[in-house]
């Protein structure tokens, strides 16, 4: 496809190029596995040209008047939605969305626009009293300078936007990483954007890399001040650990083990639908997704009895249908990952309402139950089309099970009486909770993080600006300073 080979470079310094490393990584359909392009890995060496592109760029990009800023955002946003098929295209040939997934990522991407189009004037200084006599203390919002961006593959248009677009707006630069397996739309696609807004050279740079070849440089580099790392708690563990080890701030944003709660008064068919969508969106690809739903007993039978048919209605099949609900999981690891999870849960003692199978790299909706209260798969992300139902008794015990999980992302609560959903909302250890909603969401100004293992920081909105400037104090002293000596 002429849209994937055009965009298979590397982006440093304005200039598209290959990279100099000795093998490529592989951009393939995950649905047919129709090789899409093939990119030269970059190397550490190409990893420094892009941070140093980034600190000569910045400077001058933080003097230009932010009105200037914000004119090529705007401009950003109308080639986002006048390119809106052609990425969408891309999201479903690349990750394996379906139309609808793809569409939800691109109504998002274009409200973070937005709101990152707002952020260029947002931040505003303070002059604070002084207790010593004609002292005046000013307090400036100033960017950090260069911003490293690691970004992963579920929503790889979006995610890398979100922190992307704020931070150039704010006034500083970035070297963006994308996904191994979504190099082109969480990676060179932004910065074909931005090139074709207007952004100067040097203030996005796209590095399309791994691990294997480039170990910790992206973290270690002298030159960023901030990483936003988008992916598992593992690696965004180790990358705390570099970070912090080099005086570096991070914003994470990690994995989940969300629980949607069904409360004995709540409107059954309505949860059905929200916690279908909760659990199987993207194949369940997806850190806020209902990992666990939680039943009252009391309407157990009816919830399951619902749910399992609704799951089993969900068409699976080939993204590029408009019809297909279900598409493939990102590659085949995951898929066959994700089949052996279903195998030994339920080999180890649950019940498989639903037993899904892996046909290549889709696989069929799953839905547990019976699950051993010490069962492995109920404290990890499951990171697939795997619902788990688990019964309780009373407000207490669901309370209880939901925040038996070293995560604490996202999660819902479904009842007849708002107020009571809230008080258990308040309860839950978790960054973000929705009242008779689903567990996926996400929205231009409200912050949006994890507790415990769901991550450090937080996004969107004022968030953007605590993540991407810093303060200044300057004092200016209108009399004489007395000094002892």
């Amino acid at each position: 496809m002429s849209f994937f080979t055009d965009l298979a470079h590397q982006y440093i310094d304005g200039e598209w190029r290959p990279g100099k490393g000795p093998w490529d990584i592989i951009d393939f359909n995950p649905f047919n596995g129709e090789k899409l392009a093939s990119i030269p890995v970059a190397t550490a060496e190409e990893v420094d040209q892009a941070y140093r592109a980034a600190e000569r760029a910045q400077q001058a990009w933080a003097d230009t008047n932010p009105y200037a800023r914000r004119t090529v955002l705007e401009k950003a946003l109308k080639i986002v939605e006048e390119r809106e098929p052609e990425i969408a295209e891309a999201i479903v040939a690349e990750l394996g969305g379906t139309h609808l997934k793809a569409g939800f990522e691109l109504h998002l991407a274009k409200e973070f626009l937005r709101e990152a189009i707002q952020l260029a004037l947002r931040p505003a200084g303070q002059i604070l009293p002084s207790p010593t006599e004609g002292k005046e203390n000013r307090v400036y919002r100033v960017p950090v300078g260069v911003v490293g961006v690691i970004s992963p593959f579920n929503f790889p248009f979006l995610l890398s936007l979100k922190s992307v677009a704020p931070a150039l707006a704010l006034g500083n630069a970035v070297v963006l990483k994308p996904h191994q397996n979504t190099p082109i739309c969480g990676g060179t696609l932004l910065a074909k954007v931005f090139e074709d807004a207007g952004l100067p050279a040097g203030l996005l740079n796209v590095v399309v890399t791994d691990i294997a070849e480039i170990g910790d440089t992206l973290l270690e580099h002298p030159v960023p001040q901030v990483i936003s790392f988008t992916g598992s708690d593992k690696v965004g563990r180790h990358v705390a650990t570099v970070c912090a080890a080099n005086l570096k701030r991070v914003v994470l944003e990690l994995g989940g083990n969300s629980a949607l709660i069904v409360l004995d008064d709540a409107d059954v068919d309505y949860a059905v639908d929200a916690a279908v969508f909760s659990r199987y969106v993207h194949q369940g690809q997806v850190c806020m997704a209902a990992n666990r739903i939680l039943i009252d007993r009391a309407i157990e039978a009816e919830f399951t009895e619902k749910f399992v048919a609704k799951v089993a209605s969900l068409t699976v099949g080939d993204p590029a249908d408009p019809a297909t609900q279900i598409g493939p999981l990102i590659n085949s690891s995951q898929a066959e990952s994700i089949s052996r999870l279903v195998d030994e849960t339920v080999e180890s003692g649950a019940t498989a309402l639903l037993h899904g199978r892996a046909d290549g790299n889709l696989v069929s909706p799953s839905v547990l139950t019976g699950l051993p209260a010490d069962s492995p798969v109920l404290q990890q992300e499951i990171f697939g089309p795997v619902a788990l139902l688990v019964p309780f008794d009373g407000e207490d015990e669901a309370v209880r099970i939901a925040n038996d999980t070293p995560y604490g992302l996202s999660g819902a609560v479904h009842t007849g009486n708002i107020e009571r959903g809230v008080r258990v909302g308040q309860r839950i250890h978790t960054g973000m909770i929705h009242i008779n909603d689903g567990t996926v969401h996400d929205e231009p100004i409200v912050p949006f993080g994890g507790e415990k293992s769901s991550g450090l920081g937080r996004l969107n909105g004022e968030s953007m600006v605590e993540a991407f400037t810093t303060q200044k104090w300057i004092s200016v002293q209108h009399g004489r300073s007395q000094f002892p000596f």
